[in-house]
């Protein structure tokens, strides 16, 4: 993890029900998905009504969250054990601070050994590492990066929470190749089932640049390259991405062309 460790593993551990520490087996880790989904889930939902209460926001409890988390080491990895490369997708309901369109938050975690793991939230959803209380004060964000650990001998049967990819675009302008086509760069992120779709474009003028298909597992990144010359003297050109599989951008992404 990036950043610096805040760490509220006394508090949380009694929540989440610590029976000991996580132990590989002969049948494989302790360390697995569903354990991971609820382990997250509840001792989040701890800390992010602590946060709640230090900056005086009433009625939310870890009850009243309903959080939940679908845990994930990426494609092609196997889905248990300790690494640096787990992600989770989580929901909640706080009517102070509404969810994303994807109605998800993404975390990332260092999960150890022993069953003990950093959690990282995203800061657009949890705030920054400080926060000002219901005082004035400037104090530590309980939620903003914590440490905490599963019970080996919890509940290892599927939660059944499932959250769907997010595709999006990442290139920043249009970039004109010598043939005179443009193309776009997506990244498909963490989820269930990766993204399928198709993403056209449109000249500002109006010119359609074709429409081309979209296939990506979890996690990848592609370029895509339209059909159709660009006219000259376009200033800007607007991608509009669907999809059949996948969390497509809310909105068309408009792009000026370089150069």
């Amino acid at each position: 993890m990036r950043r610096i460790i805040l760490t509220f593993a006394a508090a949380v551990l009694v929540a989440v029900g610590l029976g000991g520490v996580a132990v590989a087996t002969s049948s494989g880790s302790t360390i697995t998905v569903p354990r991971l989904d609820r382990a997250v889930a509840t001792s989040f939902s701890n800390v992010y009504a602590q946060e709640a209460a230090i900056e005086g926001h009433t009625g939310i409890t870890p009850s009243s969250l309903h959080a939940k988390a679908m845990c994930d080491r990426g494609p092609n990895v196997t889905q248990s054990g300790p690494g640096a490369t787990w992600n989770c997708l989580m929901s909640w309901t706080d009517p102070n601070v509404p969810m994303p369109p994807t109605g998800y938050g993404k975390f990332e975690l260092n999960v150890h050994s022993n069953g003990c793991f950093t959690v990282g939230s995203p800061s657009s959803l949890i705030g920054y590492q400080t926060i000002t209380d219901r005082r004035g004060r400037t104090v530590n964000n309980p939620a903003y990066e914590f440490d905490t650990c599963l019970d080996p001998a919890s509940d290892n049967t599927p939660t059944g929470t499932t959250f769907p990819s997010a595709l999006t675009i990442t290139s920043t302008t249009v970039n004109v190749a010598a043939d005179g086509t443009v193309g776009v760069d997506l990244a498909c992120g963490v989820g269930a089932g990766g993204c399928q779709g198709k993403v056209a474009a449109v000249t500002d003028s109006g010119t359609a640049l074709g429409t081309v298909d979209v296939a990506m597992t979890e996690q990848a990144t592609a370029h895509l390259t339209f059909p159709t010359a660009l006219p000259a003297g376009t200033k800007e050109v607007t991608f509009t991405p669907t999809t059949t599989i996948g969390f497509a951008p809310p909105k068309p992404v408009t792009l000026e062309v370089q150069g």
